[in-house]
C-alpha cells in the first residue's frame, strides 16, 4: 500500500503542495466523484474549442489537462485510502471498547435502579401510613386544644340597635332594678349589721369575727361564708324555702304590664323612665368624678390625707412582718365596722368632725360643682374690679352670703336679693339653689313679648320669684301668702301626659299665671305647696283668736 502511495505521489505533484486533510473542508465521497465527473465535461468542451482554434494551441492545452487529471486522481486515491484507514481504526476501537457488554451492564444498572426506587417507595409508604395514623391519633386526642391556640384575626361584630320603644325601655329598667337587688340587699344587711339593727346578730358576728382575727382565720372565715352562701343558693334553686336576712325584705308590688297604652300614657311612661335614668346616671357620674378629682389633686388638702396614708401603709408593709400586719388590719377593720361606724352613725356631729373617709368623700367636688365655683369666682373678680374703693360690703357684689352656713347665693346677673329687690335674709331654699328653668305665661298681657317669657323660678321662705333676661323690672315676685290657688297645669291639652306647668292665682291678676315647660314640675310644686302651708300655718298661729 505504501509503495503504491509513493507511486501516486511521484506521478503527481509533491506531497507538500497538497492541502492538509485537517485543514481541508470535510467532503464526502459523492462530492469528490461529482467533481471528477464535472471536470471531464469542461475538458471536452475546451478541447473542441481548441480544435477550432488551431493545432499548435491544442497541443499545449492537452498537457495542462493531463496534469489536472493526474492531480484529481491523486486527491481521489488519497481520500479513498484515508477513508479505508479510518474504517479500520473505527472497527478496532469498537472491538476494544466492547459496546455490547457496556450496553448489557447499562441495562442491568437500570434494572437495579428501578428495584431500589420501588423498595424506597414501599418504605416511605409504610412510614407515611405510620406517621399519618400517629398524627390522626394526636389530632383526635389534642386537636381541640391545638385549634384553640391558632392565631386568627378578631371578628368584629356590629350589634344591631333596637328602635326606641316605651315597653322595651320600662322592661330594661325593671331588669336593671332586679339585677341590682342582690347587691342592694347585701349592702343593706351590712349596714344593719354595722348599725346593730339586731343586737344579738351583731354581737354574735362581732365575737366570731374578732375570734377569727385573733387566731388569723379571717380569710378562711370569709371563704367558708362564701361556700355557705353558695350552698344555700343551691338549696333555694332546688326548691327549698330559705330566707335569712338581718333586715326584713320589703316586697314591692309588681304592676302587670299593660298591653295597650294610649299616647299620653306612653309619653308619661317615657318621662318617668327618663327621669329615673337621669338620676341614676347623675349619681354614677358624681361617684366617678369624685374619684377622679381625688387622684388629680383638685382638692389638695383632701388628697394630701390620702397621700400620707399611702406612705404610712407602704412603710408599715416594708417594716412589719406580714402576719403582724394582717392581724392589725383585721382587728382595726372589725373595730371600725362594728363600733366606730355605729358611734358615728348615732352621733352625726362626731362623724362630721372625726370620720376622715366620710369628710374626704363629702367634701370632694364634682365637675359640675367646680364649674359653678369658677363662675362664682369670675363674678367676684368682676365686682371687685368694678368697685375697688368700696370696703363696706361684707360679701362681694353679685353674691348673697348666708351668715349661718357661709355660702354665697347669686344669679347670673348679680346678687339674689338685689335682682329681686328682696331683703338680704331671703335666700333660695336648698331644693332650688340653682332654680328651675321655665317660661312664664301671663295671660293678662296681649303682646307676644309680654305674654311668654323664659326665665328661672326660685322659691324662698316667703316669696316665689321668677328671673328673666333684661332689667330687674321684668322680674316677677309673688308673696306666698298672696297665693289664692296653686295647682298643676297642662298648657296644651293635645300633648300627652299630665303636663309640665304650675298654675298660680293671685289677687293682682285676673287670670292665673302659668309657669310652664318645667322638667322638674312635681318637685317645684311640692316645694311651693310645702312652704305655702308652712307660712300659712305660721300666719294663722300668729293672728289673734276671734
Amino acid at each position: 500500500m505504501l509503495k503504491r502511495l509513493d507511486r501516486i505521489r511521484f506521478r503527481g505533484q509533491r506531497r507538500d503542495e497538497f492541502l492538509d486533510l485537517a485543514e481541508s473542508p470535510n467532503t464526502s465521497d459523492t462530492e469528490c466523484t461529482e467533481e471528477v465527473l464535472i471536470k471531464p465535461r469542461f475538458a471536452s468542451r475546451e478541447s473542441e474549442e481548441l480544435r477550432e482554434a488551431g493545432p499548435g494551441f491544442s497541443a499545449a492545452l492537452q498537457d495542462d489537462s493531463r496534469t489536472d487529471l493526474n492531480e484529481v486522481k491523486g486527491h481521489l486515491e488519497i481520500a479513498l485510502l484515508e477513508k479505508h484507514f479510518l474504517q479500520e481504526e473505527l472497527s478496532k476501537l469498537k472491538e476494544e471498547s466492547n459496546v455490547d457488554s457496556l450496553r448489557q451492564e447499562l441495562e442491568k444498572e437500570r434494572c437495579r435502579r428501578i428495584e431500589l426506587e420501588q423498595k424506597i417507595n414501599d418504605v416511605l409508604r409504610s412510614k407515611e401510613t405510620l406517621s399519618n395514623s400517629f398524627l390522626k391519633w394526636l389530632y383526635e386526642r389534642f386537636g381541640v386544644y391545638i385549634e384553640d391556640f391558632r392565631f386568627q384575626p378578631e371578628e368584629k361584630t356590629v350589634e344591631t340597635e333596637e328602635p326606641l320603644s316605651a315597653k322595651r325601655l320600662t322592661e330594661n329598667m325593671r331588669r336593671l332594678k332586679r339585677g341590682f337587688r342582690p347587691v342592694t340587699n347585701f349592702m343593706r344587711n351590712l349596714s344593719a349589721l354595722s348599725s346593730w339593727y339586731s343586737v344579738y346578730t351583731s354581737a354574735i358576728a362581732f365575737i366570731v369575727y374578732m375570734y377569727a382575727a385573733w387566731n388569723g382565720w379571717v380569710i378562711p372565715m370569709f371563704l367558708f361564708l362564701a361556700i355557705l352562701r353558695l350552698s344555700l343558693n343551691y338549696l333555694i334553686a332546688r326548691g327549698w324555702r330559705i330566707q335569712w336576712s338581718i333586715v326584713p325584705e320589703v316586697s314591692e308590688p309588681v304592676e302587670p304590664p299593660k298591653e295597650d297604652l294610649t299616647v299620653s300614657e306612653k309619653f308619661q311612661l317615657v318621662l318617668d323612665v327618663a327621669q329615673k335614668a337621669q338620676n341614676l346616671f347623675g349619681k354614677m357620674a358624681n361617684i366617678l368624678e369624685k374619684i377622679k378629682n381625688l387622684f388629680m389633686w383638685v382638692q389638695p388638702e383632701l388628697t394630701q390625707k390620702l397621700y400620707v396614708g399611702l406612705w404610712f401603709a407602704f412603710i408599715s408593709s416594708c417594716v412589719l412582718p406580714y402576719k403582724l400586719l394582717g392581724f392589725i388590719i383585721a382587728v382595726y377593720a372589725g373595730i371600725k365596722f362594728f363600733i366606730i361606724d355605729f358611734i358615728f352613725k348615732s352621733c352625726p356631729k362626731l362623724r362630721q368632725r372625726f370620720d376622715t373617709p366620710y369628710i374626704i368623700w363629702t367634701n370632694l367636688p364634682t365637675d359640675l360643682q367646680l364649674k359653678e365655683r369658677s363662675n362664682t369666682t369670675l363674678s367676684r373678680r368682676a365686682t371687685v374690679a368694678g368697685g375697688r374703693g368700696s370696703l363696706t360690703a361684707a360679701a362681694p357684689m353679685g353674691v348673697n352670703r348666708d351668715e349661718d352656713g357661709g355660702r354665697y347665693y347669686s344669679t347670673k346677673r348679680g346678687a339674689f336679693h338685689e335682682v329681686f329687690n328682696l331683703p338680704e335674709s331671703e335666700r333660695p331654699l336648698p331644693v332650688c339653689e340653682n332654680g328651675w328653668r321655665c317660661c312664664l305665661i301671663n295671660r293678662d298681657r296681649k303682646t307676644p313679648t309680654d305674654y311668654i317669657r323664659n326665665g328661672v323660678l326660685y322659691v324662698t321662705e316667703k316669696y316665689s320669684s321668677s328671673s328673666r333676661s333684661g332689667s330687674s323690672k321684668r322680674n316677677k315676685v309673688i308673696k306666698l301668702l298672696d297665693i289664692k290657688e296653686i295647682q298643676k297645669y297642662k298648657v296644651l291639652s293635645v300633648l300627652p301626659g299630665s303636663g309640665m306647668g304650675i298654675s298660680i292665682a293671685t289677687p293682682s291678676t285676673q287670670k292665673p299665671m302659668v309657669f310652664g315647660a318645667m322638667m322638674h314640675r312635681d318637685e317645684a310644686f311640692d316645694a311651693i305647696s310645702t312652704q305655702y302651708n308652712k307660712i300659712l300655718a305660721m300666719a294663722t298661729a300668729a293672728s289673734p283668736e276671734t
